[in-house]
């Protein structure tokens, strides 16, 4: 099992320890690695686009051929999550601030996103959510989107606050929240989980 964290940007070393940590929990043998470049991600199981900065890894995954690579990879069925900026990334409709900030997206989420979803004043907040296919769950918020509209092949996971903060299309996973910083792996575990399914 190969579990590549795309590293242009974000909480990139957090989600390598977590999925580290989920596969010896899951009893799998494994490695994890982050990558800048292209190259990596065909010869990968699973990939896990981080939170960070939505436009900044927009433009990079273009820019060095890695975008191609994801969308290859979700066509052949390959398990993939994007957290925070990473669903932004991942979905195939942005707000107004995607539009003006000409990010361009994977397409992959048959969703729209709203970036920064929970307004200034609530930048960084943790919570209790119940996560389908999960259970209870403390998700840490920071800056996040949320998600406002789902086509019909889409699984709404979780929501807070009447918003939509995780969802499933087929083996991609988008997430408003950060799993990688709460040392709770199951999330990590079911994202790995998605390769047998």
């Amino acid at each position: 099992m190969k579990i590549v964290v795309v590293g242009v940007q974000g909480d990139v070393e957090e989600h390598v320890i977590t999925a580290k940590l989920a596969l010896k929990r899951l009893g799998l043998d494994g490695e994890v690695t982050a990558t800048r470049r292209a190259g990596v991600v065909p010869k990968s199981d699973v990939i896990i686009i981080p939170g960070g900065e939505s436009t900044t890894i927009s433009k990079l995954i273009w820019e060095d051929g890695i975008a191609e690579e994801i969308i290859e990879a979700s066509e052949e069925g390959k398990p993939i999550m994007g957290t925070c900026a990473g669903l932004i990334v991942l979905a195939k409709h942005g707000d107004e601030q995607v539009e003006r900030t000409k990010t361009k997206l994977l397409g992959l989420l048959n969703v729209k996103v709203k970036r920064n979803a929970f307004g200034r004043q609530r930048e960084s907040f943790e919570v209790d959510l119940d996560v389908k296919g999960i259970g209870k769950y403390r998700a840490v918020f920071i800056r996040a989107p949320a998600v406002v509209d789902v086509g019909k092949d889409v699984d709404v996971l979780a929501t807070f606050e009447d918003k939509i903060v995780a969802v499933r299309q087929g083996k991609i996973l988008g997430l408003a929240f950060h799993p990688e910083l709460t040392g709770d792996t199951r999330i990590h575990e079911y994202l790995i989980k998605l390769r047998e399914t």
